[in-house]
């Protein structure tokens, strides 16, 4: 595969009937959803689940998502979905590249970046990110090739 940077964190994904829209191509709203279930499965890789989110009372929250969608899905298509963790800031923010890509033919359909900010689960307000996601997202943390 072409992947913009080495390593990225995968998963596997075969476009189903429910996630196809009038146009008869994976409606834009559904690569999101990929993208959020690349993100958690790479967290829980990491060691980092809902209930450690929540033990710590702190979550990431999306601020910023950029999409570029460069080319169509289609039902029955087995995909690959990208990801790195590319910036960890000031203790608050994280960032994540992602690519989607179509093994079948070595198509890139999406390129994205997606902004999270630390907050306070039980108060919405961002927070400083406690150690145990410093530590666990610095270890997966890329590194410019």
């Amino acid at each position: 595969m072409n992947w913009d940077r080495p390593n990225p964190f995968l998963i596997e994904v075969v476009v189903g009937n429910a996630d196809i829209d009038g146009l008869g191509h994976v409606n834009h709203s559904i690569y999101v959803k990929w993208l959020e279930q690349c993100s958690w499965t790479q967290s829980l890789s990491l060691g980092m689940s809902l209930s450690d989110y929540q033990r710590m009372d702190r979550g990431m929250a999306v601020v910023r998502n950029e999409l570029d969608y460069l080319a169509s899905a289609y039902e029955g298509d087995r995909l690959l979905v990208g990801t790195w963790i590319v910036a960890l800031e000031k203790r608050v923010k994280l960032v994540r590249q992602f690519q989607i890509i179509r093994p079948a033919d070595r198509q890139l359909l999406l390129r994205a970046q997606t902004s999270f900010v630390c907050v306070e689960i039980s108060s919405g307000k961002p927070r400083r990110m406690p150690e145990e996601f410093l530590e666990a997202y610095e270890r997966a943390c890329a590194r410019d090739a």
